[in-house]
Parts: C-alpha cells; structure tokens; sequence
C-alpha cells in the first residue's frame, strides 16, 4: 500500500438479486477486500435484494451500500459527491453512455465484461474469461487497456486462502449449486439427474428455495461455507459463472452447465480444453450419462481437476486493483 492508494475513493456499480443473480457482485467484492487491504475505500453503488445471502456478502464486510440513480448524467453527479477517484461498472443492464457520462466528469473508469461491452466506454475493460486474450476485441473507447483472461480472474479471501482437501472415503462427494440465487431455478432438476445416474455419491446441492430431494442429498440454503465445500468435493455440478474461477484455482473438478447465454463462451472454452466436464445446457439422458461415468470413474474426475488446475494462480485481483490504482494517480 502507499500513501496515494490510502487515499483513493473507488464506486463499484453493480446489482445482485434473484432475477441478474449474485456473480457481478462476487468478483466486485473480490476486488473490493483487495483494494481495501491496500488502505483504498470502496462504496458499492446499486441494489441488492432478494437475497439474503448477497446482502451479507457486502454488511459482513462492512462495505456501504447507496442506491444509484439509473440515468448516467445522475450516477456521475452522484459519484463527484461521494469524492470518487473511479468507478467500477459491473452490469448487463446499465445505460450505454454510463461510462461516457463518468469519464466525462473526470473519472477513470473500469468496465468488467464477458466478452461484450455493450457499447460501455472505460478507460480499463476487465474480461476474466479463460481465453479472452485470444478474442478479437472493438471498444468502444478505442485508447483503453484490456486486462483480459484467467491471470486477471477476482477471487474472494475466502477462496485463496484455501487448499483443496484430501479424500479418501469411496463414495464421491458432490457439491451441486447455479450461483447465490440460483436465478433460472436449475438446482432441483440437477439434483433430480444426479438421482438419476443410480450411482453412489452423496451430495449438497445449494438452493435459496427449499425443496425436497430424493437420494443421498441435503439441500442447504446459499452459505459462506461454499469455499469449504468445494474443496472437500470430488465432483462439482454448477454453470460457467464467475465461480468456476474459485473452481479452477482449487483444482476441483467440475462438470458444468449454462444457465444463461453470456456463459456460453466460457462453457466452450473450458470443456473444449478438457478443464470441465460437459453437461450441457439440460439435465437430458445425455447429461445424466455424463455425470454416471464421472461419479463412477474417481480418473476420469481427476483428470478434468488436473487440467483445470493451475489456469488460475489466485492473483490476478491484484493485477486489476494494480492497474485501476494507477489510473486514479
């Protein structure tokens, strides 16, 4: 930390809920515990609702919270009187001018996309995505830099602070989960495949809406302790999201979905690569002959861990909270 960082005020624009889901928020909040243990003050601006999980990703931190106002001219008003430095925009739904709007007020700006940027200007544009750096890429502020693939994917404390844990008991332990909210209501039919497969496993599958299962499984509401149950897992059934980030640094392997179509590129690029098994996009006959052979094939599963593993080496926040940090100088 030096003494400008100390004294750098930084907006994160970004909502979470049960219909956008809690990704954008997760990785915002990864940035956010990297920019204050460097002595900077982060204030999240947006709504979340819906979720109590993702309100307390925020309160437990004791980062504040403050509505934003949707029209652009307002959000950077807003933002010249909280004494911002920058703003982080992390949103599908935002206004196209938001980031013109701020920069024209003065203020570096970091966009955090998939792939698209939907026609935001920034000064810096963050495309975690495996891959990305490949990706041909048109910003619409053409004098921007690009942070752009695994080596710059966010992840939280609780993430990296932790190893993957040994396991030796025969029956594979499954963690199954679609975000902090489960937006597309995914987990029950997942869970219902799993059954399906009529292999032993035992499983947590992780649903903001109770419901009862059949088979070896507790269904838990979304919880902190996710970090630790994807270490203890020998399978993890989830989508391409910002999660599968924390997934590849742990070295678990995986074998996803998509539950939205922004998920798509990174789906293909970590199947393509073997780092993932392929479920697709449904809980078919062919997903459920998927998941059969991974639950009883204890290589196969750790094949895909070992190809994941190491695609992200847990740094890559403070190569982000680097580069936003000297634009604010």
């Amino acid at each position: 930390m030096s003494a400008n960082d100390a004294a750098v005020r930084i907006g994160v624009r970004c909502d979470a809920g049960v219909r956008g889901g809690a990704g954008h928020l997760v990785r915002c909040v990864a940035l956010a515990e990297e920019l204050r243990a460097r002595g900077a003050e982060v204030v999240f601006l947006g709504e979340v609702s819906g979720s109590p999980w993702a309100s307390a990703q925020l309160r437990d931190r004791g980062l504040p919270l403050s509505a934003a106002p949707s029209a652009p001219v307002r959000l950077a008003a807003l933002a010249c009187e909280l004494r911002l430095d920058a703003v982080v925009l992390d949103s599908y739904d935002l206004p196209p001018g938001t980031g013109a709007a701020l920069r024209k007020a003065g203020l570096p700006v970091l966009a955090v996309i998939d792939g698209d940027p939907l026609g935001q200007e920034a000064d810096l544009y963050l495309d975690q995505n495996l891959g990305a750096e490949r990706r041909p890429f048109d910003p619409p502020a053409p004098a921007a830099t690009r942070l752009a693939g695994a080596r710059y994917a966010l992840l939280r404390d609780s993430v990296r602070r932790r190893g993957r844990e040994p396991r030796r008991e025969p029956v594979p332990r499954v963690l199954c989960f679609f975000g902090g909210t489960d937006s597309a209501g995914v987990a029950p039919a997942w869970a219902g495949a799993l059954v399906a497969t009529g292999r032993p496993f035992e499983a947590t599958v992780v649903s903001p809406a109770p419901f009862a299962a059949d088979g070896p499984i507790t269904v838990i509401p979304p919880t902190d302790r996710l970090p630790e149950l994807m270490a203890g897992a020998d399978l993890v059934v989830t989508a391409a999201g910002s999660a599968i980030w924390e997934l590849l640094y742990l070295g678990v392997p995986t074998a996803l979905s998509w539950v939205a179509d922004n998920q798509l590129i990174g789906y293909e690029e970590l199947v393509g690569r073997g780092a993932a098994a392929g479920l697709g996009r449904a809980p078919d006959a062919a997903a459920v002959g998927v998941l059969a052979r991974l639950l009883a094939d204890p290589a196969a599963r750790e094949e895909h861990g070992r190809r994941g593993g190491g695609l992200v080496d847990g740094r890559g926040r403070e190569r982000v909270a680097d580069a936003l940090l000297r634009a604010c100088r």
